[in-house]
């Protein structure tokens, strides 16, 4: 498994679109629009209608109540039903926006991720200048519900794919399957497959007040129990309809299936939708055996989970014992610095948008003698100047003359130590760009490890300088 930097463009929306409608559990009229949002942003929802207008970010940790849709909150501040939305960015293969919204919850329209779809295509798509990050599924990981029988798995496979097999254990809706082999395929084959329900869950519902949008055009009524005439009453009062009545196939009127197996590709939306909350895409097979909004972003969680350690603990994998690409002499060809204030000794790699930098630390460094007397410990500052040395000849690499340029630090972010570096210690640095390198400046994630572990990371942005 592993983090990668592609060699794809991330995307967002053109301009902003809206939709109106009325929540399914609020009953409440909403408006969500849908907002173009900067590289690596990510999703995020933005409360309009409160002071300040909070943002809760789609994160898996934000996760409070999944009982009727998965429920987000945030400092006091919640999401309701989050899921529909979301299927349709990923089915879309949009990686960043904002969705405003005036109330807690998105409007059910239809009760799938068709009209989000639609939406979406009309505010149009388009490149941006970050590249996509990917985290490739290399072995098995799973999240088991020994109470419901639910497991979701996910495997090494060429592309994003997903299989969800459902089993209610009821006659009217049986066994069913459903498979996304291509995310393009989302739009065709998912996004307009419907929510639905058993007629016992809705009398439930209905009888606590907690359906208050719903009506027999966004949802599909599976009637799993016989209708006695008090509760065909409080359906007709509930669905506005003078009459109700079911259909041979034993749904509720006034709906025909798109699909006969509907409801697995729901669940297989809901399921998309829950996965977007990792934060991160993934490259695998994901296998839903009667997936639910718990078990998903569970195992959402999960993943984030294991992604967020190997993040900062993903040592590049070097042979310090192999010749490196450059030695201190031809570092020194390219960067202006010089001892005592050149901090790498090796390059041992160096692409269009990654670099891998090396310094042993020795007692002879001159900080030693000060920092500190009788217990030598290597200056936070100075792990961040090697740290940007080493970007230093990632972006000096994209000039033909490179002695006669000068480097600066433009901004510093997110700086972190995780652990002290001592004298004997072997310093691996990793760069990556963040933005493509233009005009000389370049914006980039940097990362120290040693004695195998992450010590230090930070956000650089740096620009050269012609001074010759």
């Amino acid at each position: 498994m592993g983090i990668i930097k592609t060699d794809v463009k991330q995307r967002t929306i053109e301009k902003q679109v809206s939709l109106t409608g009325v929540g399914l559990h609020t009953g409440k009229d909403v408006t969500l629009t849908f907002c173009p949002a900067p590289p690596n942003n990510g999703y995020s929802f933005k409360r309009i209608d409160l002071e300040g207008s909070p943002v809760i970010e789609a994160d898996a940790n934000y996760v409070t109540n999944t009982q009727r849709g998965t429920c987000l909150e945030k400092n006091g501040v919640t999401i309701q039903t989050s899921e529909h939305v979301l299927a349709a960015l990923v089915g879309l293969d949009i990686d960043n926006a904002i969705i405003e919204l005036d109330a807690s919850e998105p409007p059910i329209m239809d009760g799938s991720s068709k009209f989000f779809v639609e939406a979406l295509e009309k505010a149009g798509i388009t490149e941006q200048d970050d590249f996509r990050e990917e985290y490739v599924i290399t072995d098995v990981i799973s999240y088991a519900d020994e109470d419901s029988g639910s497991e979701l798995i996910v495997m090494p496979a060429k592309e994003y794919q997903i299989t969800a097999m459902v089993d209610f254990g009821t006659k009217v809706l049986g066994t069913q399957n459903a498979t996304l082999s291509h995310i393009s395929d989302f739009k065709d084959e998912i996004s307009d497959s419907r929510t639905f329900s058993f007629l016992h869950e809705l009398e439930m519902l209905l009888e606590h007040g907690l359906i208050k949008g719903g009506d027999l055009n966004n949802a599909i009524v599976y009637v799993d129990k016989e209708l006695s005439p008090e509760t065909m009453d409080k359906l007709r009062v509930a669905f506005k309809k003078d009459s109700i009545a079911v259909k041979p196939n034993g749904i509720l009127d006034n709906l025909t299936l798109h699909y006969p197996n509907e409801a697995a590709r729901h669940k297989l939306l809901d399921v998309v939708g829950d996965l977007a909350l990792i934060g991160t895409r993934i490259k695998g097979k994901v296998i839903a055996n009667k997936p639910g909004h718990f078990i998903n972003t569970q195992f959402a969680k999960k993943i984030a989970k294991i992604i967020k350690n190997e993040r900062r603990n993903n040592v590049p994998q070097i042979d310090l014992n192999q010749p490196p690409l450059m030695d201190v002499n031809q570092i020194m060809d390219m960067l202006p610095h010089r001892q005592p204030f050149l901090l790498i000794d090796k390059i041992y790699e160096l692409t269009d948008s990654h670099v891998i930098g090396m310094k042993n630390v020795t007692m002879n460094e001159e900080y030693f003698r000060g920092h500190f007397p009788g217990a030598p410990v290597m200056p936070g500052v100075l792990i961040v100047e090697a740290m940007a040395q080493t970007g230093g000849i990632l972006v000096l690499s994209t000039v033909p003359d490179p002695e006669n340029y000068l480097t600066f630090f433009m901004k510093i972010d997110k700086v972190k130590f995780k652990q002290k570096v001592v004298p004997g210690d072997t310093l691996i640095f990793k760069c990556d760009l963040i933005t493509p390198i233009r005009r000389g400046i370049c914006h980039m994630q940097g990362y120290a490890y040693s004695n195998g572990k992450l010590c230090a990371e930070a956000e650089l942005m740096a620009q050269i300088s012609k001074v010759k």
